[in-house]
Parts: structure tokens; C-alpha cells; sequence
């Protein structure tokens, strides 16, 4: 006799406002997986972080599929997003900005399941133009400077020209590409910027140096320790325990319980 998985009634009911009428074939294929899975990540994790509201989950569950690089699960998991609050707008911010931390070679097949996804959904495309800074160093670099200090406080108005040793143009790359060109447009504010390059970055692994810089500038932006720990244990089901740990133990350090 077939085995039938044991789906708790929150599971079932979260997965039906994210998947609507849909019924999965790993119920049939792998029912034992599914059942744990499920009971898990749409139950047991959902209802361990209650500081998140449906859109800022999501908007972090979609940067780190970015960051892991988990494709077909940011395929599958796009239309929910869209319909759990997340705005096509700010969706399409999250991946454009995951080109500083990720680099094009691993978002460019992002952008394209993006669109796929907004196409089968109804999005007209090209959405709305949300820069705020013109092609230009002059535009970008001041935009740039007045993002870092927003993100980072006033230690960071002279980032621009610091460096040595043959790396000083790294610096003004990152204030004019990475802050000028992306952290300035519109579609997600500050905070939300800072929070999706932490899911970025955690979610890849290997980066705990830069991963305490961003930790910095979400609490510059306001967050607490309770909910960064809340985001962090959101992702769990996503990039499993290690870089969740990790994660964890590079919060700790910068925002120490008191």
C-alpha cells in the first residue's frame, strides 16, 4: 500500500495560499520527503519566526535562492512570491542588485526565469525605469556616496578614495557600480537593500568577512538581533544548517545578546 503523507493542517494551508489548488507529484513520488519537508519548512520554520511578515519572507527566500544558487526551486517559488505581496518591481530589484554579490555568469539565468515568470503571469515588460542616478561618474558617484553613508553612517563619505597598493580602483568601482547604479533606485528601500545583499551572501558561503560588513548595515538601518535571527532561521530550509550557522555565529558577534 502506497504511503501517504502525514501534512500538518498549517503546512497544507500555507502551501495552498502559495500554490493555489496545486498539488505537488513528490506527494505521490516521494511522499516521506515531502511530508518532512513541508511539516518543516511551512509549519514548524513559519511559525518559529513571527517577526516576518509574507512579503519580507519571501523577499528573503528569493535573494538567497539567488545567493545558492537554487534555479528551479526560484522557477517554482517566483509566482508565490508575486502572490504573497512581493511586487514584480521589487522582485526585479532583488535580482538586479544580486549581480554585484553573485556576479552576471550566475544571475544572468535568473533574469531570464524572471521574466518567464512575469510573462505566464501577466507582468507587462519592461517595467517602470527606477534609477535615480544618470550614466555618469559624477551622477553615480554621489548617488553612490549618499548610499553608502545611508547604509553605513558618515565613517563612509570618504570610501571613495581609500585603498592602496594598486586596488584603489575596486573602491570607486563599489561606490559607483554597486551603490551608485543600484543601491539608489527605487523599489526597495535601504533597509530592504541591506537585508537582501545579507540573504546574498549568507546564502553563498565562504564570505563571513563581507557577511559582518552588511551585518553592520542592517542594524545601521535598524534591525534587531531577534530579527536577524529570524531571517537567518526563515532561510534554513533553503541553504541547510552549515550557512545557516554560520550566518548565525557572524550575528551573534556583531549584535551580541545583551
Amino acid at each position: 500500500m502506497a504511503y501517504t503523507a502525514r501534512l500538518t493542517d498549517a503546512a497544507r494551508s500555507y502551501h495552498e495560499r502559495m500554490f493555489p489548488g496545486y498539488v505537488s507529484d513528490f506527494l505521490r513520488t516521494d511522499p516521506e520527503f515531502i511530508e518532512r519537508f513541508d511539516n518543516f519548512a511551512f509549519d514548524e520554520v513559519i511559525g518559529g519566526t513571527p517577526e516576518l511578515d509574507d512579503r519580507t519572507r519571501f523577499m528573503c527566500w528569493m535573494a538567497t535562492l539567488l545567493g545558492c544558487q537554487g534555479i528551479d526551486e526560484f522557477r517554482g517559488m517566483a509566482p508565490a512570491a508575486l502572490r504573497m505581496g512581493l511586487e514584480p518591481v521589487a522582485l526585479r530589484e532583488i535580482v538586479y542588485q544580486a549581480v554585484d554579490y553573485l556576479g552576471i555568469g550566475r544571475v544572468f539565468p535568473f533574469i531570464k526565469v524572471m521574466n518567464e515568470c512575469f510573462e505566464a503571469t501577466g507582468v507587462e515588460l519592461p517595467l517602470s525605469e527606477q534609477a535615480t542616478t544618470d550614466p555618469t561618474d559624477e551622477s553615480r558617484k554621489a548617488g553612490g556616496t549618499e548610499a553608502q553613508v545611508a547604509a553605513f553612517g558618515e565613517g563612509m563619505r570618504d570610501f571613495y578614495d581609500s585603498g592602496a597598493g594598486g586596488c584603489e580602483h575596486i573602491n570607486h568601482w563599489l561606490v559607483k557600480n554597486c551603490f551608485g547604479d543600484f543601491y539608489t533606485r527605487k523599489g526597495l528601500t535601504m533597509a530592504e537593500r541591506e537585508l537582501i545583499t545579507f540573504c546574498f551572501i549568507a546564502a553563498q558561503g565562504g564570505c563571513e568577512s563581507q557577511l559582518r560588513g552588511h551585518t553592520n548595515g542592517n542594524a545601521h538601518c535598524g534591525r534587531t538581533r531577534e530579527f536577524m535571527i529570524a531571517v537567518v532561521s526563515s532561510n534554513l530550509p533553503f541553504i541547510g544548517y552549515p550557512r545557516t550557522l554560520n550566518a548565525l555565529a557572524v550575528v551573534d558577534e556583531v549584535m551580541p545578546a545583551e
